[in-house]
């Protein structure tokens, strides 16, 4: 059984299949959405192709938009649902799965369509629906109004307001370069110094990203933030903004005030808005009843197989969140999981 239906989720359906299992009689595809296109048919409508963060062909079928300048949260779908419709992969949603228990030799997923047993499982649930929020003194006393990256539709609704961008990573970046376009004025903190690059994000640097990513997964520690590992790119666009003193960026404030935000030297800057862009955590609480957790917080994997336990493969979590890795992942997952498949008439 295959959960989830995006990136890495059809890469695996796409290893099963190739490997000979038959979709719906020897594997089953669940996925919570109400259509194709996993996380990306969030997507705000401003962020368009080609200004994505890296759009990677799934196996098979290449990516070959004709209008790159189009909202992905348009094309990646429709690119999606082409893909399940060419390999027959026979998606089964909206399926919304609740927990998987263990059932002797077997797991049982159940959910809010019933029930299934599955000999082995591919956890494709990324983090889309998992937004992380830190908490700060005082955010419950806030006037204006506090969003997430989840929540974000376009930048118009910020028109003529003081807006905080809270967070350091490429999300951060895209959407307070918009915001600035049209606020009255905007400030960015963030918990660390960004770091910007201006080399390539090619597959060498990818390899290099995933090896550093998977030393924490396999010592079974959290996986680290992406942009934590990899900087940010330092485009022209991105260039402009910090020229224009957009992106001049302040530590943390220490506290969060009716009005705005303070920091710990008491300087305080009014706000009518304060965008969380802080991220996601793998959304993974449906595997809770299979104690799969290690002490260091995380799930330990040996590249997609939970140490813990072989059946369960986890793929676009830790080194194979990239649209790159989880092409990857989710092929050497369904290879994993068909050899396991296989073992009791090899014996």
């Amino acid at each position: 059984m295959v959960i989830g239906a995006g990136q890495a989720g059809l890469s695996a359906a796409y290893g099963l299949r190739r490997a000979g299992l038959a979709p719906g009689s020897g594997f089953v595809v669940l996925d919570g959405e109400d259509g194709p296109g996993g996380a990306w048919r969030h997507r705000w409508r401003t962020l368009r192709v080609d200004r994505a963060h890296r759009i990677s062909s799934l196996p098979g079928l290449p990516f070959e938009p004709a209008d790159r300048t189009r909202p992905a949260a348009e094309i990646v779908p429709a690119y999606f649902d082409a893909y399940e419709r060419v390999y027959d992969l026979q998606v089964r949603r909206p399926v919304r799965v609740g927990a998987i228990r263990p059932a002797g030799p077997d797991l049982r997923v159940e959910t809010d369509a019933g029930t299934w047993t599955t000999r082995a499982l591919i956890n494709a649930t990324g983090t889309w629906t998992r937004p992380f929020r830190p908490r700060y003194p005082g955010a419950e006393t806030f006037r204006g109004r506090q969003l997430h990256t989840v929540d974000y539709a376009g930048p118009e609704e910020f028109a003529g307001k003081r807006v905080v961008v809270v967070g350091g990573g490429t999300s951060a970046v895209q959407l307070l370069m918009e915001i600035a376009t049209v606020a009255a004025a905007t400030t960015w903190v963030t918990r660390r110094p960004p770091e910007f690059h201006e080399e390539p994000f090619d597959e060498d640097w990818g390899r290099t990203v995933v090896a550093r990513v998977d030393e924490r997964v396999r010592a079974g520690l959290p996986p680290q933030s992406v942009v934590s590992v990899t900087g940010l790119a330092l485009t022209p666009e991105v260039r402009a903004a910090q020229a224009a003193g957009v992106l001049d960026r302040l530590p943390m404030f220490e506290r969060i005030t009716p009005e705005g935000v303070v920091w710990a030297d008491g300087t305080a800057w009014a706000a009518d808005v304060i965008l969380w862009a802080t991220g996601w955590r793998a959304a993974l609480g449906h595997l809770a009843p299979l104690r799969l957790r290690s002490p260091g917080g995380g799930i330990a994997v040996d590249g997609t197989r939970v140490v813990a336990d072989p059946r369960i493969h986890l793929v676009g979590y830790g080194p194979s969140a990239s649209t790159i890795g989880a092409n990857r992942a989710g092929q050497a997952a369904a290879r994993e999981v068909v050899a396991l498949l296989r073992e009791p008439a090899a014996a």
